[in-house]
């Protein structure tokens, strides 16, 4: 190693989007090496929303591994962290940075010692799939740190090891996660179907009805339904298989009715076998039934979908509209019955990109949601009966991109100079 008795140090940022899945991924056939029951499909968020920022860095001076999540020091000790760490370690590869005069040869990366810091811009651990994000930004930025030569599809199956959902966070746009057959995992890996372009119509709402970390972890969840649901093992076998492939079709012809009809079916279904587990397991609470029947009820009268609903492990409604009036649309009715309570900012209550959908609603205060009339399909005159702060906020976004470096090193969460967290 060139420069050793100077302490450099040499760092590497990047930027991975969430995901969420459309057709689930739930159970494993392997806990160790995270290998899935069965194959699952999902949309890459954008970035810009919801992401995971993560800095590596390496220096002779780091007498051990350290990471720190959203600021503060996490133990790097656990099996998953480890399996991604060893994994990529042996795959580095010859590193030179003549300006700063380092030289790392790739068996160096077995003896030198690394920092990460990680910031997620939204909730950790409330079924916003923030695992997903942060184990996907952690292999892709020591890819890049440690000069591995290896494709996105490689990479994918080392961020599985950290987290199942993270392989699918390696690209953007619409992504599979196939299964695999080989035992040691070696084909369990991400593809992308298509890329954020190919169906640049759709846009997304999120509403985050619980930002707290949820009471069954998605590991302890899926180690007991493996264990004890039948429903499961028919969801598996049966089920999924004939959706991937309905999935696939849907996507590739843009077709919203079927993706929205299997989106909201598997999502349901991914509930019953929670349901089915014994303990029951309850992600979803009564506000997220709530919304589950404001969507139904408006698709129903509409004859045709406008919206598809999906919610991973936790109680938070990610909602797709076909298009960009339906989201202002949806989004009335949402504000409707879910309107901020009275102390609330109307720019912290709804976020991302909402300037052209709250446009589209007509909404521009808060005047303007105490003042939405009920929706259409609520004829019965029954007075509608409103939720007022049971979601937190909203989040407007669409379809993004893959992992990206950041070139600009003020965006860096640790010192240039000591590699310790800014």
């Amino acid at each position: 190693m060139a420069g050793e008795s100077e302490k450099w140090v040499l760092m590497v940022t990047a930027q991975t989007p969430t995901n969420i899945a459309v057709i689930k991924y739930w159970g494993k056939r392997d806990e160790t090496l995270i290998l899935p029951v069965n194959d699952s499909i999902s949309v890459t968020l954008d970035p810009e929303h919801l992401c995971t920022t993560t800095t590596v860095a390496v220096s002779p001076s780091f007498d051990r591994d350290r990471m720190w999540l959203n600021g503060k020091e996490i133990s790097l000790s656990g099996g998953r962290y480890q399996n991604c760490l060893k994994e990529i370690r042996s795959r580095g590869g010859n590193v030179e940075d003549e300006k700063k005069g380092i030289k790392i040869a790739k068996e160096d990366w077995q003896k030198l010692h690394l920092h990460i810091a990680s910031y997620n811009n939204f909730p950790t651990a409330a079924g916003l799939a923030s695992s997903a994000a942060g184990f996907a930004c952690l292999v892709f930025s020591l890819a890049k740190l440690m000069n591995v030569n290896e494709d996105q599809s490689k990479l994918s199956a080392i961020a599985r090891q950290g987290s199942g959902s993270a392989c699918r966070s390696l690209y953007g746009g619409f992504v599979k996660w196939i299964m695999g057959k080989d035992e040691k995992g070696s084909d369990s890996l991400a593809v992308q179907l298509a890329d954020e372009k190919h169906w640049d119509d759709l846009v997304i709402v999120i509403a985050v009805v619980s930002s707290q970390q949820k009471e069954t972890s998605s590991t302890t969840g899926m180690r007991d339904t493996v264990e004890t649901s039948l429903l499961l093992q028919h969801r598996a076998k049966e089920v999924v298989p004939k959706r991937i492939l309905q999935m696939e079709e849907a996507i590739k012809n843009r077709d919203f009715a079927s993706f929205a009809q299997l989106t909201c079916a598997d999502s349901n279904q991914f509930h019953a076998v929670c349901l089915d587990t014994s303990p029951p397991i309850f992600y979803m609470n009564a506000t997220s039934h709530r919304i589950i029947s404001l969507v139904e009820k408006w698709n129903r009268s509409e004859g045709t979908p406008q919206v598809a609903y999906t919610f991973d492990a936790g109680p938070n409604a990610v909602m797709i509209a076909r298009n960009r009036k339906t989201a202002g649309l949806l989004l009335q009715r949402l504000l409707f019955y879910f309107p901020p309570n009275s102390d609330a900012d109307l720019n912290s209550f709804v976020v991302g990109d909402k300037s052209i959908i709250l446009q589209d609603a007509g909404i521009e205060g808060l005047k303007d949601i105490e003042a939405l009339p009920p929706p259409a399909e609520n004829k019965d005159n029954i007075p509608s009966q409103k939720y007022r702060g049971d979601v937190s906020y909203f989040i407007c976004t669409r379809l993004g991109r893959g992992p990206v470096l950041l070139l600009d090193e003020s965006k860096a969460l640790l010192n240039l100079e000591t590699g310790l967290p800014k």
